[in-house]
C-alpha cells in the first residue's frame, strides 16, 4: 500500500451514498455471500434514507448476515433471493420475506454466466489492493466473478478485515467502477459446543476413516468432534464446501497433507470460510489453503477424482432399508439435498470412495432416530444406494452391498439398545427378517464395544479385532465354507457339512454375559472380512471357561492365534475368569502349541483328545 497513490485507484473511492444513487428501481444486485457479505453497503442500503426506488432484487447464495436479517419499513423496496433455506435463512424463506431457488450450487455461476440469472449491480467485499493492484474476494468464492463481469456496476467494499486468501481469489481493483471503505468487523461464528453423544459418533466415523483419505467437512458440532479424533491420522487431504476452525486444527495437528489428492495436490481446497477471528487470522496469506468456485469445489468429477474421497453428512432419521432424511430449516446447517447428491456421487465415482451418514440414535427428545420406515419425514436422500455407512454413538452400519435384511441387522445394532427389540418386531412383521430371528435382550445394552485393536502381522497382515455382532451371520457363514473338513472336525469334533441361519444366527447371538466372542477382520474399516474368531464360554463354577479358536486356513502360523489368546485372557480375568479349560484333538497340533506356549497344564489324553487347563493369573506373570 506504500505506492497506493501513485496506483491511481483512489479516485474511484466514493461514499455509500454515492453508489446508491445510480441505483433504479428494478434493479438486480449481487451480494458477496455468507461471511464476504458487503455489511456497509448492505446496512447503507437498507437505510437507504433520501432515496426512493422499488422492486429491488437482491441475490446471495446463502445468507447469514444483515441481508437475511432486515426489518424492512418499505416492504416494496427490495426482495432477497437465495439459493439454501436451512439454518439462518429458515424463518425469513418460511414467511414468504425470502426466495428460495432451488439447484445445485455448483451451477450458480453458469446461471449468472449465462444471464438466465440476471445481474445489474454487484456488491462485493474485497481486501485492500496489494502494490500490483490486485484484492483478494476473501473467503466467499461463488460466483462473484460472474456477477462482477455481468454487472453493469461493480462496487468494491474495501474492508482492511478480509484475509488475503489464495486461489482463484484476485482481481484488478481497477474491474470496479466504485469503491467503498469499509471497516465493518466480519461476520465471525463461534466453535459449536460438543455434545458427548456426538463426540461419541464422530469417534465412530474417524474409526473408518484411512490414513490418506481426502475427506469433504461442513459446519456443525458432528465436524467440530470430527476434527479432534482424526488428528492422529496420516496424509489426510481436504476437498470441503467450508473452512472452519476444526479443520484449521486438523491442518495444525500435522494430519494434513492433501499428498494423495490428484487435483489440488498440496492444498486445501474450498469455497467459504466460516468461523472465529482466529481461523480468519489463520487464513490471512495461507498459501496451503486454496479458494476456487463452487463450479469446481461442488463438482462431482472433480470429487471424483480424488483417491479415498470421504463424504460425511449428519443424518436425521434413517430407515431400515438405509433410507435418509437428513435436517431441514434452521436444523440444517450443512448442506442442502442437491449438494448432498452431488458429493454423494463424488464419493461414488472414487476410487474407494464412501458416503457416510452420522447421527445419534436418538434425537434430544429421546425420539428413535432409526426406524422402520421414514416415508413421512421430508428432505430424504432418494437414492439409498448412495448410502454405504451410516454410524450412531453405537457403532458403524456398512451397508454397501448387502442386502434388506443384513442391512436392518446392522441398522438396529446401532440403534439405541432400548429400540432395538420393537424394531426386530417391526422388521418381522413386514418380512424384512426372518421369522425365527433370535434378539436377546438383556446383550442389546451389553455389547463389548471397548474391545477395539489392531495388530500387524508376519508381511504386514493387518488385522482388526472385535467383539462378534448378530449382523456377522453371513461373515461367519463364509468363513465356515472356507475351511477344510480336517478344520471344521477340529473346531466342532463331528463333520459338519452345512451351516444355515437357524445354526449360524445362535453362534452370533451371544449372551455377553456368559460368552465372549472376539473376530479378526482384515479390510478397510467397515468393510472387514472375518478370518479368525475366538471364544469363551463360562461354566457352571464362574471361575471356569472353555475356550476355543479358528483361524482361516489361509492366514495360519502368522500369530494370529496367540494375539486372540492374549486379547481373551484379558478380557476374562477383568470378567474374574481364573481357569481355561480346552479340548484339544490330538492331531491339531498347531492349537496344542499355542495352548502349551501359554503354559497348559492338567494335559490329558483320552480318546484321541487332550483336556487341557491354562491358568489366566500364571499366563500373565509368564507373559510379564
Amino acid at each position: 500500500m506504500n505506492n497506493s497513490n501513485s496506483n491511481g485507484w483512489e479516485k474511484l473511492v466514493v461514499s455509500p451514498y454515492d453508489v446508491l444513487k445510480n441505483i433504479r428501481t428494478g434493479m438486480s444486485i449481487f451480494l458477496s455471500t455468507g461471511v464476504a457479505e458487503p455489511r456497509k453497503m448492505v446496512s447503507e442500503l437498507i437505510l437507504a434514507s433520501g432515496l426512493h426506488y422499488t422492486d429491488l432484487e437482491l441475490i446471495q447464495i446463502f445468507s447469514i448476515g444483515e441481508a437475511i436479517d432486515f426489518k424492512d419499513p418499505a416492504p416494496n423496496r427490495y426482495r432477497l433471493k437465495t439459493f439454501f433455506s436451512g439454518w439462518i435463512a429458515d424463518e425469513a424463506v418460511s414467511s414468504g420475506r425470502v426466495d428460495l431457488i432451488p439447484g445445485y450450487f455448483s451451477q450458480i455461476p453458469q446461471l449468472i454466466k449465462s444471464g438466465q440469472i440476471s445481474v445489474d449491480v454487484a456488491f462485493i467485499q474485497i481486501s485492500p489492493p496489494n502494490q500490483a493492484g490486485y484484492c483478494s474476494l476473501g473467503v466467499a468464492m461463488d460466483a462473484a466473478r460472474q456477477a462482477m463481469q455481468q454487472a453493469h456496476m461493480v462496487v468494491g467494499e474495501i474492508n482492511p478485515n478480509v484475509p488475503v486468501t489464495y486461489g482463484d481469489t484476485f482481481v484488478n481493483i481497477f474491474d470496479f467502477n466504485y469503491l467503498v471503505r469499509s471497516t465493518e468487523p466480519l461476520i465471525y461464528f463461534d466453535r459449536w459446543e460438543i455434545d458427548p453423544v456426538f463426540d461419541r459418533v464422530a469417534a465412530n466415523i474417524a474409526s473408518v476413516i484411512g490414513d490418506g483419505s481426502c475427506v469433504a467437512f461442513s459446519i456443525g458440532p458432528l465436524f467440530d468432534a470430527l476434527g479432534k479424533h482424526l488428528v492422529h491420522k496420516r496424509h489426510l487431504g481436504i476437498h470441503t464446501p467450508f473452512f472452519t476452525d476444526a479443520l484449521m486444527d486438523l491442518c495444525m495437528s500435522g494430519a494434513v497433507s492433501n499428498r494423495f489428492k490428484s487435483i489440488f495436490q498440496g492444498k486445501s481446497l474450498t469455497s467459504y470460510a466460516l468461523g472465529t477471528p482466529k481461523l480468519m487470522k489463520w487464513l490471512d496469506g495461507n498459501p496451503l489453503v486454496e479458494f476456487q468456485s463452487v463450479e469446481k469445489v461442488l463438482n462431482p468429477l472433480m470429487m471424483g477424482k480424488n483417491p479415498r474421497f470421504i463424504t460425511v453428512i449428519p443424518g436425521r432419521k434413517v430407515d431400515l432399508s438405509g433410507m435418509i432424511a437428513i435436517h431441514e430449516g434452521k436444523s440444517n446447517v450443512s448442506m442442502t439435498p442437491g449438494e448432498i447428491i452431488n458429493f454423494t456421487t463424488g464419493s461414488r465415482i472414487s476410487n474407494g470412495g464412501l458416503t457416510i451418514f452420522g447421527l445419534p440414535s436418538r434425537n434430544r427428545a429421546q425420539e428413535p432416530n432409526i426406524l422402520m420406515s421414514i416415508e413421512n419425514y421430508p428432505n430424504q436422500i432418494a437414492a439409498r444406494e448412495s448410502v454405504d455407512m451410516v454410524v450412531t454413538e453405537y457403532g458403524v452400519a456398512n451397508l454397501k452391498g448387502r442386502t434388506m435384511r443384513e442391512r436392518a441387522q446392522a441398522l438396529i445394532e446401532i440403534a439405541h439398545p432400548d429400540d432395538r427389540l420393537n424394531l426386530i418386531e417391526q422388521a418381522k412383521e413386514k418380512h424384512i427378517l426372518y421369522q425365527d430371528q433370535i434378539f436377546m435382550v438383556d446383550s442389546a445394552a451389553f455389547y463389548p464395544a471397548d474391545i477395539s485393536e489392531k495388530c500387524t502381522f508376519k508381511n504386514g497382515l493387518e488385522v482388526r479385532f472385535r467383539a462378534i455382532r448378530p449382523s456377522d451371520e453371513e461373515q461367519m457363514r463364509r468363513l465356515f465354507y472356507r475351511f477344510s473338513s480336517e478344520s471344521i472336525y477340529y473346531r466342532y469334533f463331528t463333520q459338519v457339512t452345512s451351516m444355515p441361519h437357524s445354526k449360524m444366527q445362535k453362534y452370533v447371538n451371544t449372551d455377553y454375559n456368559k460368552t465372549l466372542s472376539i473376530v479378526g477382520l482384515i479390510g478397510d474399516p467397515g468393510h472387514g472380512r472375518i478370518i479368525a474368531e475366538a471364544r469363551y464360554v463360562k461354566l457352571d463354577d464362574p471361575t471356569l471357561g472353555e475356550v476355543a479358536f479358528i483361524v482361516d486356513e489361509k492366514y495360519q502360523k502368522k500369530g494370529i492365534a496367540t494375539f486372540l489368546f492374549r486379547l481373551l485372557s484379558q478380557q476374562a480375568k477383568e470378567k474374574g475368569l481364573e481357569i481355561f479349560t480346552a479340548d484339544v484333538l490330538s492331531s491339531n497340533t498347531a492349537m496344542m502349541r499355542v495352548f502349551k506356549k501359554f503354559g497348559a497344564t492338567n494335559i490329558a489324553l483320552e480318546y484321541g483328545t487332550y483336556s487341557i487347563e491354562i491358568k489366566i493369573e500364571e499366563l500373565f506373570k509368564k507373559s510379564a
